[in-house]
């Protein structure tokens, strides 16, 4: 909330809040004078959609979304891992996408699968009307080039910096999305995530895997973008950083 005050945000996308509806603190929101929806179903995961200039048609999820269940015979069930709402005009996505754990795991899989169907929603939602203003904003848990790490290295062989990713992550330009915030915050060393553990953020070392997709409609009205690293530091920080984009 202090951050919001701080920041003067028009329209935020939250995720990984890890609570149930009934647990988010949606009160606190509307003092600011934002209207707010909230996708959670247990404290896993967890996604939002903070809004001060409207909040309209909201959705949970998107179309043919997969679920994940460790144990193949089990019901894959959806997890709430994307929401969406219209604030004025543009409809934006909260998302988070899976981790992946190892390349061997099964969430690897589900991970690529999921982000193949959103994809192809996005990319059909395109089609349906080419002047649409869509952001897919959130935490994409891909780093898309090798300056998105602090060392290849130590990735080699993990996942985030595989080539299926990266590919799966590369799609969506096909698609007609282009990723907005590198052209106004170029690497190297420029991340938005760092490790809680071994000093990751004093010492430089994270992860650029936060990122905002827009449309063509939309991605023609940026006039810049900023990453502020500042809210990583000091006790009880996220370990991601809040992506800005601004639009004219």
């Amino acid at each position: 909330m202090a951050w919001l005050e701080r920041s003067d945000v028009d329209v935020l996308a939250m995720q990984e809040t890890k609570c149930k509806d009934d647990q988010f603190p949606h009160e606190a929101f509307e003092e600011l004078g934002y209207q707010v929806a909230h996708h959670g179903l247990s404290q896993w995961n967890g996604v939002a959609v903070a809004s001060r200039v409207g909040l309209d048609d909201v959705r949970l999820g998107f179309d043919d979304m997969p679920g994940f269940h460790k144990d193949p015979e089990v019901t894959q069930d959806p997890e709430a891992r994307a929401i969406s709402a219209v604030c004025d005009g543009v409809r934006v996505y909260s998302l988070y996408v899976p981790n992946g754990r190892e390349l061997a795991d099964p969430h690897y899989t589900y991970k690529l699968e999921w982000l193949a169907r959103l994809r192809d929603h996005a990319s059909a939602e395109l089609a349906a009307d080419p002047a649409a203003q869509v952001a897919l904003v959130g935490d994409w848990n891909v780093a898309p080039h090798d300056d998105d790490v602090w060392d290849m290295e130590v990735f080699d062989g993990k996942t985030h910096v595989s080539e299926p990713e990266r590919q799966a992550f590369a799609a969506f330009d096909g698609a007609g999305f282009r990723e907005v915030t590198r052209e106004y915050t170029p690497g190297p060393g420029v991340y938005t995530y760092w490790d809680y553990t071994q000093l990751r953020f004093p010492k430089k070392q994270g992860m650029r895997i936060d990122f905002q997709l827009h449309s063509p409609e939309l991605a023609a009205r940026v006039t810049g973008a900023f990453i502020d690293r500042e809210e990583r530091k000091g006790k009880g920080a996220s370990d991601h950083a809040p992506v800005v984009v601004d639009l004219d």
